[in-house]
Order: structure tokens, then sequence, then C-alpha cells
């Protein structure tokens, strides 16, 4: 096959030629496709029915913009995992009322807490394919003027898309500049907390347990999403009505079994399984080990810093969660890869194509644009750790990330909309007074002082070559100067309050640009470091766009000759995967059987935490009253069951389920054998870890009890 034929058949090469069923990411639209195998795996409704993201099961699915989550009744009621509500429950936590240590259960709609102004519900209602739209402009064109014809281009879609409000829309690249649809989402903003178990049943076992197996955690929480009297989406207020959503899942009551046909939907954020093979290497023997040693470091400071402080330790726990998870999954991550001997396999697989690529006809365009595509990835590396330290400096602070958005989105304001920079423009400044408004509740002068003298350290020891002038003009060259200027510009500043904050959110350009507040100027004058570092990122981008479809049509061809899967690397848009209830063998002597009990609990149970199991849970159990919820071949309660179905990052809150389309689990993790999947698939080792929902059925009829709840998803209450 010619590669100009490959060119135009990209969307038939797509098709699974001999696909395992517990591999792949499947685009809803592709499921026809793969019906045969549905079949084959058990499944028993209309594949084509999963094709139509407006008909249920697929419009029962949701995205909270990180996690996945699925509407079970007519009245919005919308389940999730634990981990994926954290942040709502942390918010409305106080030492006096901590939600997170003893769960919440809203006895009336009424009782019901706002889970945050930046909280989303999204609903997805639209997925076309606009190729030929996003690529007409970029077409003969390179680097930063090709990044910015297929970003004008995206944003003009994008507008178009929105102007019937209530609406969120993106587009989305697929392989790699290959090809580019367009997302289309309804955006709920009023979400509101309706149920959360205690964090000893919700994140039972904690880092710990994560990613290991057996695993006896009640990862689950329920949301209520609102909308205007008028049924459209507003921002929270008491008026407000539940959400009446297209579709809703049904919760299965029937047994969960070695062997069942299972298949989760939802909206896994990245893979790089069709990355070169050099990318796999870096991976391996730079990134992975460069952020287990950032997020040690990162959690050690915050620990200090928040010792004896109990309001701080509160005000951190979201991104204590959120840096630990990370840690735990780079590790991970790194023992995988090396586990599945990933730069050898990758590398093979890439000579093999290479090979199979100079068989072709008329192959020389294609292997000059591969080998470009190396020259510009090994000149990324070149300032790899200053770009990941600056980075996290922006992105784990609070007042000092926040000044850097205000200046960003002053700058941005005397610009035609347009022409904004993506995340800065009309439609998105909702978002950043949401996240304004969120500081009170997530920072402490003290900690996020000690967190930029520990980044502030680990740059100080970078090359010269890698310093960046407008950091050491705000911080210092020396732990001296840095801890002076830390001082300094935290004593003055006033962004620690919301209303300052608001004020300048509000204030023109010239009197943001104006304002004496330290932060504030400090923002301003690492600014230009944010701009420079971003064009090299568009001009590198641009070039990885215009040359990676090359790499991708080889990739694609060369696994299409030898009847392999090929499917889309994940990037945040609805998938679908399929396979069984099924153990695993991870290692000699050692088996994983798939289901979990309740007895696991009592096993752990140390009284300590991770596992301080509630005595109502204890007693419970003690108890042995599960009526319909028990196993009728453990004869006892279920907890988690394990399947190989694809995950990743992002699928946290997938519904899981059955032949018949009915919901059986939530997905919540991975086996700490499978971390590394987001790179490189090996069945052999990848499972994925889900809560059984008549765990969560017993939970909620016997422990912690919320009739209402099973009421309206009309579940038995026994």
């Amino acid at each position: 096959m010619s590669f100009r034929m490959l060119a135009i058949a990209v969307a038939a090469a797509l098709l699974p030629a001999a696909a395992s069923a517990d591999e792949g990411m499947w685009m809803p639209s592709q499921l026809p496709d793969v019906a045969a195998q549905l079949k084959a795996a058990g499944f028993q409704g209309d594949p084509a029915d999963l094709a139509d993201l407006t008909q249920p099961p697929m419009s029962a699915v949701v995205s909270l913009g990180g996690c996945t989550a699925s509407f079970v009744s007519p009245e919005g009621l919308v389940v999730t995992n634990h981990h994926c509500a954290y942040g709502a429950i942390q918010l409305n936590s106080t030492p006096e009322k901590n939600l997170m240590k003893d769960g919440f259960i809203a006895a009336t709609r009424d009782q019901e807490p706002s889970a945050g102004p930046s909280a989303r519900v999204l609903v997805t209602t639209g997925f076309d394919r606009i190729t030929e739209r996003i690529l007409a402009d970029a077409r003969g064109k390179t680097g930063r003027a090709y990044y910015d014809a297929i970003d004008t281009a995206s944003k003009a879609a994008v507008a178009e898309c929105e102007q019937e409000a209530g609406y969120r829309c993106r587009v989305a690249n697929m392989y790699y500049g290959t090809d580019f649809y367009l997302i289309r989402q309804l955006e709920i903003k009023d979400v509101r907390l309706a149920y959360a178990p205690p964090e000893s049943i919700g994140n039972y076992g904690d880092e710990i347990d994560n990613f290991m197996w057996p695993r006896h955690t009640g990862d689950f929480s329920f949301y209520r999403a609102y909308v205007g009297k008028d049924g459209k989406p507003a921002a929270y207020s008491k008026d407000n009505v539940p959400y009446q959503p297209p579709a809703y899942l049904e919760v299965s009551t029937d047994p969960v079994a070695d062997g069942d046909f299972a298949m989760l939907a939802g909206y896994p954020g990245t893979t790089y399984r069709h990355r070169m093979a050099s990318e796999f290497k870096q991976q391996i023997e730079w990134q992975l080990p460069s952020r287990v040693a950032l997020y040690d470091n990162l959690l050690k400071t915050i620990d200090k810093a928040t010792a004896g402080n109990a309001d701080a330790k509160v005000l951190y726990a979201a991104q204590v969660a959120g840096l630990k998870n990370g840690l735990k999954r780079a590790q991970g991550e790194l023992d995988g890869l090396r586990r599945s001997d990933a730069i050898r396999v990758r590398g093979e697989d890439e000579a093999s194509m290479l090979a199979w690529l100079a068989k072709q006809g008329d192959a020389a365009a294609t292997q000059a644009d591969i080998k470009a595509v190396q020259a510009v990835l090994d000149q990324a590396s070149a300032t790899r750790e200053r770009d990941q330290l600056f980075a996290v400096m922006r992105s784990q602070t609070q007042l000092l990330g926040n000044a850097l958005r205000l200046q960003r989105l002053a700058m941005e304001r005397g610009k035609p909309d347009p022409q904004r920079e993506s995340g800065y423009q009309q439609r998105d400044e909702a978002l950043i007074e949401a996240s304004l408004k969120q500081v009170q509740r997530r920072y402490d002068p003290a900690v996020e002082k000690a967190l930029l003298a520990e980044l502030l350290r680990q740059y100080r020891a970078l090359p010269a070559t890698q310093r960046i002038a407008e950091v050491d003009a705000v911080f210092g060259s020396d732990e001296t100067q840095a801890r002076a200027a830390l001082d300094k510009l935290y004593a003055a500043s006033k962004l620690g309050t919301e209303a300052e904050r608001l004020r300048l959110l509000k204030a023109g350009p010239e009197e943001v640009k104006a304002s004496d507040d330290p932060l504030m100027q400090a923002a301003a004058t690492l600014m230009p470091a944010v701009l420079r570092e971003e064009t090299v990122d568009k001009t590198r981008d641009g070039e990885l766009l215009r040359l990676r479809p090359s790499y991708m049509r080889a990739l694609i061809g060369y696994r299409q000759s030898q009847g392999r899967a090929v499917y889309p690397d994940a990037n945040s848009t609805l998938r679908v995967s399929y396979g069984n209830v099924t153990g695993m063998t991870p290692r000699d002597g050692v088996r994983y059987v798939p289901l979990t009990t309740v007895q696991g609990i009592v096993e752990k149970h140390t009284g300590k935490e991770p596992f301080d199991a509630p005595k109502a849970l204890r007693d419970a159990i003690a108890n042995g009253d599960f009526g319909s919820t028990a196993d009728p071949q453990l004869k006892t309660q279920t907890v988690n069951f394990l399947t190989n179905l694809d995950t990743t990052g992002g699928n946290s809150g997938s519904p899981v389920l059955d032949a018949r389309g009915r919901l059986i689990g939530l997905n919540f993790d991975s086996n700490w054998e499978a971390v590394s999947a987001s790179w490189m698939f090996d069945p052999r080792y990848k499972r994925a870890i889900h809560v059984d929902m008549r765990y969560l059925r017993w939970l909620l009829a016997k422990v912690y009890p919320a009739p209402h709840l099973l009421k309206e998803m009309n579940l038995p209450a026994e």
C-alpha cells in the first residue's frame, strides 16, 4: 500500500483486525465495526446503539473534567468515585465539621451543599470529525505558523459551537495531528454533594493499598446536577431544580462472577502508546524517576509545613491526595515499564516498522519526517529539568499561580476574543473566577512559601545554562535571598483575600499592570519568561503536529499489515473498553481472585489510619445481615472486583456495565502491575479495579443509610 493511499484511508485502518477483547479504548463511533468482537465477548445489546451519544447508555455517562461519572436517576443523581468528589468534600469541611472524616448524607435536597463554583458535569452531545476544516489553512506552513493556523481554526469551530448558551465545546486531536473532532458538551454548572461515605470507607487503605490487590475500598460518592427552572445550565442558586438527564443507568441487582462480560465507558485522560521509541526511553530513564523525586520532596515539604496545624492540614488535604496518587502512579509506571522491558520491546517494534517502511514504494518523505520529529524531541530534552520545575512553581501554588493568571488575563483582555490565548477567552472567565474564589479553602501562606523554597532549592542546583533570569530577579540567586524574598512577597501581598483577587479580576489591564501588590509585581516580572517558554513550546508543538502524522500513518500501515489493533491514544474524550471479570497470576505462586469481600476489611483493620474501619461498618459485618446484596456463591458481602478492561487516569468513576448495559461497578484503580498501561498495554498484567455496586447498595441500606437514594435509584432498601 502506498502512503498516498494510507493518508486517505486512516479511518479504515482504525478497525481492529485482530484485537484482544481486553485491549483498546475505542471511540463510540468505532463500536459498530467491532460488533463481532463485542458479541463474542458476551455483549447482549446492539453495538450500533453504543455509537449514538444521545441514546442510552452513552448519554448517561458524563465527564467531571478529570474524572468520569454517570446519571443513575431521572432527578440528576450522579455517582462517581469518592476520590473524584474529594475536592468538594474538602471544600465543605472544617476542623469542627470534617466531612472527610465523618462522611456526609443530605437527608433532603435542600441540604445538598455546592461542590464548588468550578465543579462541572459535562454531558457529551456531539462528536463530529472536522479534520479538513482544521487543517485547511495549516497546509504548507511550519512551526509556529502551523500551530497558529490549527489554533485559529479550532477557536473558530469552538466559538461557532458555543453560540448556543449552556454548551462547552473543544477540538480533540486524534492520532497526533492526523484527525480532529469537535466535541460538544452540555455544561452543568450547579453541582451539589448528595452523599459521601467517611474516608475510612471511601479511602480505606489510602496510599498503602493504592494500586494494590486485594482492595477493600468503598470509593464512591454521589453528586446531584442542578439547572435553572427553564431546564438550562445556570450558576448555583437555591431556586435551581434537579437536572433531568436524557438517560440514566439501571443499577444491576444480579450477582457478578468470574468470567462475566464487562464494559466500561468513560473519559480516559492521556495515553502514549503510539509514541516513538525514544520517548519511551526518556520516560523510563528520566521523566518518571525525576517525577518520583519531585513529588516525594513536595509531600515532605507540605507535611513539615503543616505539622501541628490542623487547619492547614485540612486546607491542603486535596493537594496532598493528588500528589500522593501522582507519586505512587509514577513509581508504579516506572516499575511496570521496566517489568515489561518496554525500552527493548518498543525499540524492536519501531525498528521492524521502519524496516517495513523502507520497503514501501514512496517512503522517502515519511522517513524524512520521522527523522525531523526526532530532532524536535532532542531539542526539547535540553531544558527539560528547568521546564518541569518552572511549570510546577505555577501549578502547585495558589497565590503565585493566580497572580500569574490575573496578569495573563489582563494582557489577553487587550486583544479581540478570537485572538486571546486558550484558557483566557471570555468563555473561560467564569471558571477563572470560580478558581479565585476557592483559593481561601486551599491556601496557607507558610505552606506555599515552604513549597516555593523547596522548588527554588532544586532550581538553583541546575546548571547555569538552565537558569531563568526572571526567576533570579524575583527570588534571588541563593537560599538567603530566596527566603527573604518569599517573606517580603507574602507578608505584604493582599492576594490572600478573596475581595482583592476578585477586584483585580474585574480591573482593567492598565490597573492590573500598575498594581503595587508585591506578588502581582513578581508575576509581572516572571511573565516574559512564561511567554518566552510558551513561544518555544508552540513552535515545537506546531512542528510535531505537522510531522507526527507521517509517523502515525507508518505505524498504522505496519500494524494493519500484521492484523494488529490500532486505536486512538486517549485524550479525555469518551471511550469504551470491554472484556471480562477475571483475576490474574502476577508472579509465580500468586493468584489474584477477582472478588474481595468484607472479611478482608476486618483482616486489614488495625484501628489506625488508613486501616481504621469505622465501628458502624465493623458491627454490620459482624452482624452478617447482607440481605439481597450477598454473593450467592461466596455467601457474604463483596466489596471490589477485577476486570481486564483497558483504563487509565481519567477513567476514575467510570461506570462498569454488564452484558445488558446495567451498572455493576465503578472503576477506581488499577493493580500495581498495570500502572504502566498508559504507555504500554501488557495483557499479562493489565487489570482494572472496581467498586462492586452490591457493596454500595449494602452501605446505603445497612451501614450509613440513605434509603431515599436507594428509592430514587429503584433499588430495594435491604
